[in-house]
């Protein structure tokens, strides 16, 4: 008798574990799902600005001058061309940083040493003269990219430009001018004027 009830006993507990289980595979397969996606690609633009080609009218900045006193002047041309191949290159602003190495007077006396101006003609400047005395005329409008102020100076703001748009070349004069008033302390001196200009990227917006 004692083994028949424990036998039934073993039998129900397989039963229920056999319904657990039979349960357990039904919610399984009784769920729903539904879903849906999508995707987008993102890519960033890029700031390019350049000089024209070295050797050419369109860029003289690398050519020197020797033999200066007090009023002369030299003159160089460039061009600055923002070379970006969408309308997300537009830049917000183009600054200019120049240094000096190796270093004198000629860069450091702020009022009596070399003084910078440059200007932009709305067409390429008419080069004349033989190296390196070089002059410009501009047959189209002159304005103003930067007033007259020391050579050295540092993330110096340029206005009046075209290049700031992507595709677009300003024809730059830079010119420097030894100031009447230089004293005899700057002879025989000599100064490496290095230019470094810089587009920033016009101002983040919505996309």
């Amino acid at each position: 008798m004692h083994n028949t009830t424990t036998l039934k006993r073993v039998l129900a507990s397989f039963g229920v574990l056999g319904v657990a289980a039979a349960m357990a595979g039904l919610g399984t397969f009784a769920t729903f799902t539904s879903s849906t996606s999508a995707s987008h690609t993102i890519s960033s633009g890029s700031v390019s600005i350049a000089l024209g080609a070295t050797g050419a009218s369109t860029n003289r900045l690398t050519v020197g001058a020797s033999n200066i006193v007090p009023g002369d002047t030299i003159q160089r041309s460039v061009d600055l061309i923002n070379n970006g191949g969408a309308s997300a290159d537009n830049l917000s602003g183009i600054t200019l940083t120049t240094t000096a190495s190796p270093s004198s007077l000629l860069d450091t006396e702020t009022t009596n040493g070399l003084q910078m101006v440059i200007e932009k003609c709305s067409v390429p400047w008419t080069e004349a003269g033989t190296a390196p005395a070089y002059t410009y005329t501009c047959s189209g409008t002159t304005s103003t990219v930067l007033a007259s102020r020391a050579v050295i100076g540092s993330n110096m703001a340029l206005s009046n430009l075209s290049s700031l748009t992507t595709g677009s070349t300003d024809h730059l004069r830079v010119t420097l001018t030894l100031p009447a008033a230089a004293p005899n302390t700057m002879q025989g001196l000599t100064s490496t004027i290095s230019y470094n200009f810089v587009g920033t990227q016009r101002v983040a917006g919505s996309k």
